[in-house]
């Protein structure tokens, strides 16, 4: 058998693979003979049919078996013994000129390999590290939200301005349909609340979601509409309400304090406000990472030029999947999945360059960190290591869990890595702030 590589382009080839009769005759010859005792044929008894018969009878059907199991082994030993390294799997040309009676049998298939380019991690960019501080308003406004949620509901007959009001609000159209609780001070223009005023229980409100907050985005906390969808959405939405409490304010005394942090862990509302400014802040600082983990991808996406085997791709997406899409859905597909492929190939690079490796050590280490804090939201502040131990193997058994949890290990990995590289410049803001310089707004 010849095997060769036909350069299209930088990225995309077509392996030729001639294969003569020396390369199969023997197995066709072993599959005929394999045949013989059980072939049936008319006019003639099981077994006792002549060998040209059975040949006539089965051999093309034989041949192009054997030949493409040819084929099939000798294109994935000719990509390993070449070292491909592919994007997506060989496709076969179609060769309408083709015929199995042919002395020597020709087979192209295409393939795209992934482009060889240069990663600078260490480019000058201008990218923002942002240090969210927790502000009196926020943590004000937290403390009032612990005296409500621990206080106590007393139920009104109509809505009153300083009245909880419980309810959901619906629009089929956009698929709102959220149960949620406001007050006055949680509308951009406090007028808005007077709409409910005198209303009760069972009563239908309507307002109109443009501008009704200070932030867009609270639309997704409220009513469950998406980030894709937030902005300048203008729709009316009902809210039906369902209860109406008026709340009397929990002491801030050390039997509240023990509740929500358990026994003596603080003692005072000054250390009340630092335990909410220390657990609000590192949330934040998640937050602010995700921001600078998508800041430096969108920098090293627009800022690595390669080229990609885009009309192969395009070609492969048709192949693949239980749905075989059409050449115009493939088009979309790569196009919608494009920037994710560019920037899986420069996290690979980004990984090998600075020589970033996933040991089980690693795996195991992250999980517990994870299963900890998870525990520790559900109140069990001091599991032994015996019980999160248990609950890691357990975790880790699951092939699927190893796999979500090694890709926030490598995301993890890289975020310190692109901090290092990167050298963004630090900037300390408010979490208003924060929310503006991300969304643009």
């Amino acid at each position: 058998m010849d095997i060769k590589r036909v350069a299209i382009d930088a990225v995309t080839e077509t392996i030729v693979m001639t294969v003569v009769h020396m390369d199969y005759k023997g197995q066709v010859a072993k599959r005929i003979n394999e045949k013989m005792p059980l072939a049936t044929v008319k006019g003639f008894r099981k077994g006792a049919v002549p060998k040209d018969l059975v040949e006539k009878q089965y051999g093309k059907a034989i041949k192009q078996e054997e030949v493409q199991k040819v084929v099939d082994l000798a294109l994935e030993r000719f990509v390993q013994s070449e070292r491909l390294n592919l994007l997506g799997t060989p496709l076969p040309k179609v060769n309408e000129n083709f015929s199995w009676d042919a002395e020597e049998l020709v087979f192209e298939y295409e393939i795209g390999l992934v482009p060889n380019f240069t990663l600078d991690l260490d480019a000058k960019n201008d990218i923002v590290k942002y240090v969210v501080t927790a502000d009196d308003k926020l943590i004000d406004g937290q403390v009032e939200r612990i005296q409500k949620q621990f206080g106590t509901a007393i139920p009104q007959e109509v809505v009153a301005a300083n009245s909880d009001v419980t309810g959901t609000f619906a629009n089929e159209e956009k698929g709102i349909n959220n149960a949620t609780t406001i007050a006055a001070d949680l509308f951009k223009d406090k007028a808005t609340f007077d709409l409910f005023i005198g209303k009760k229980v069972g009563d239908v409100v309507t307002v109109n979601t443009k501008g009704l907050f200070e932030d867009d985005h609270q639309l997704m906390d409220v009513m469950k509409v998406s980030h894709d969808d937030v902005h300048g959405l203008d729709v009316d939405v009902n809210f039906t309400i369902e209860a109406i409490n008026t709340a009397e304010l929990a002491e801030l005394n050390q039997e509240l304090f023990d509740k929500l942090f358990g026994a003596g862990t603080i003692s005072s509302l000054e250390e009340l406000k630092a335990k909410i400014k220390e657990d609000a802040e590192n949330q934040f600082a998640q937050q602010a990472d995700q921001k600078l983990l998508g800041d430096v991808t969108e920098f090293l996406i627009e800022s690595t030029k390669f080229d990609l085997p885009a009309e192969f791709l395009k070609k492969w997406l048709q192949t693949v999947g239980e749905k075989k899409l059409t050449p115009e859905e493939a088009e979309v597909e790569y196009a919608r999945s494009e920037k994710g492929l560019r920037f899986q190939l420069i996290e690979g690079r980004a990984m090998a360059q600075s020589d970033i490796k996933i040991t089980f050590e690693d795996l195991k280490t992250f999980t517990t960190k994870n299963i900890r804090q998870q525990m520790a939201q559900f109140g069990q502040t001091n599991p032994t290591d015996e019980e999160v131990q248990g609950i890691v193997a357990r975790v880790l058994s699951n092939q699927d869990e190893v796999k979500r949890l090694s890709d926030q290990v490598v995301a993890e990995k890289l975020l310190e890595l692109f901090k290092e590289k990167a050298n963004p410049t630090t900037k300390e803001v408010t979490y208003e702030e924060f929310i503006a310089a991300s969304y643009g707004e």
